[in-house]
This record gives structure tokens, sequence and C-alpha cells, in this order.
């Protein structure tokens, strides 16, 4: 309620004392008026509305809406932990950075804390909202929706832990050793059998990510001609709830 908000808002004087002025007081009914319950609409929309607001590359609207959530008291923290998985979801390859500027972001808050702490929250959110967007590692998501259809296909025996079994069943004979071949690449069978020439990755064309495009299809290309893999096939797409759905097939550790 206000009289919480009033507490948690007002440093203590030097003996320990928290003092509620009328001003305060005053002061922090306005802001309840703006604070959504936390397990209620508004709070779950006004964190949507920030989200996309950074994924749609308007950093105006993400500091507006940061300003809302941090003027009504929303907890720093959860915040800077929305922005570390948007930080992978949608920004990913196309500039790699962008996870480490938040993880900094998020260490400096747990030593500073509010209100110097916000400068850290506000780089992190502006960082993002301008960066190259590309959200390239929900592609593993393919990878995991073929295996709940199909089953897991079994481990090459040149992929296998050679130090286990290597004489008697062959785990690791004939595995090349990746570092040996030209710019550090063999081609070589890494996917079960039935799965050569399946592709789960594409590449955006957006920051750095653009660079890795090329270099991929080269290896891919000398792989499929050493193995002779005459298909190739990209799998498609997922859907957004899609990949919510599978996400949450995922059980957390936290």
């Amino acid at each position: 309620n206000a009289l919480e908000l009033a507490v948690e808002s007002t440093p203590p004087d030097a003996d320990g004392r928290i003092h509620i002025t009328l001003e305060v007081a005053q002061d922090s009914i306005q802001r309840r008026a703006v604070l959504y319950d936390k397990d209620g609409d508004a709070h779950y929309d006004t964190i949507s509305a920030f989200i996309k607001s950074v994924r749609g590359s308007d950093p105006d609207a993400a500091l507006y809406w940061l300003a809302k959530m941090l003027y009504a008291g929303e907890d720093p923290r959860f915040i800077m932990r929305r922005l570390l998985i948007l930080a992978a979801e949608d920004i990913g390859l196309a500039d790699p950075l962008g996870l480490v500027v938040v993880s900094a972001a998020a260490q400096a808050l747990e030593y500073v804390g509010l209100p110097e702490g916000v400068y850290h929250l506000v780089e992190a959110t502006l960082y993002l909202a301008t960066a190259p967007k590309s959200n390239s590692a929900t592609h593993y998501f393919k990878a995991f929706q073929l295996i709940e259809k199909q089953g897991v296909g079994e481990v090459p025996l040149h992929l296998r832990d050679g130090n286990r079994d290597a004489y008697a069943l062959g785990h690791g004979r004939d595995y090349q050793y990746s570092h040996d071949g030209p710019e550090h690449f063999v081609p070589q069978q890494y996917l079960p059998k039935e799965l050569l020439g399946t592709y789960f990755y594409r590449p955006s064309d957006q920051g750095y990510e653009a660079q890795i495009a090329e270099r991929l299809e080269r290896w891919r290309a000398a792989q499929r001609a050493a193995l002779g893999v005459e298909k190739a096939e990209t799998l498609p797409e997922l859907s957004e709830e899609t990949v919510t759905d599978l996400k949450r097939k995922h059980k957390g550790s936290r």
C-alpha cells in the first residue's frame, strides 16, 4: 500500500528512524495510483510494453515504460532479469555484446542499488533498444521439437567418448581433430546419419550474425560434399506461440 511504499522509499535518519512527512505521504499516494498490483494485469501489461518497445527498437518508449515502473516502485532486479532474457532472445548474435553489457549492468546494479543503479538499467535498456536484432536463438526449439516428434538419434561412433570402450566398441575411432584442418575445420559427420543435411540454424542478416552466414554456408557445403549428402533442408521457422509452448517444457532451476 501507499504507507509501505513511503517507508520503503524514505531513507532513515542518523538514528535509524524513518520520518513520513505529509509531502512524502502525498507522493507515495500518487505513486500508488501509478503502481500496479505486482500480480495484476497492469504489472504484466507494463513490463510487456517495456520489453516490446526494446525489441521494437524504440528507445523513447522503452525509457517511458522503464520510468513508469521505477516511479511505481517496481523491483529493478525484476526489470534487469527481463533484459537479460531479451539480450539473448531478441538481440542474440546480431550483437553478442548485448548480453555482456546487460550482465555487467546487472552486476553493477547489485553493487550500487538505487538510486544510482538507475543508470545501469538505462544503459542496458538503451543499448538493447538501439542494437541490431536477431531471434535466431529460438532456432534451438526446432531441434527440441524434432526430438519430441521423432525421438533421439544415436551418437555417431567417432563422436563418442574415446576414454571408454575405445578398443572394444570403437568409440572415438576415426574422429578427426578440427584444429588439424584448414581454417580449423574438418568436414565430417556430427548429426545422426538420418539427419544429415538437416539444418536448424539460419543466421540473420543483421549485425555480427551477417558475417556468420557466408562462413557457415562454406562449411556446410564442404560437409555435404565430403559425406555425399545430396539434399539439404533448413527447417522452417516456428511461430512465437510454438516457441513459447516448447519453452514451458524446460524445467527451471530457479
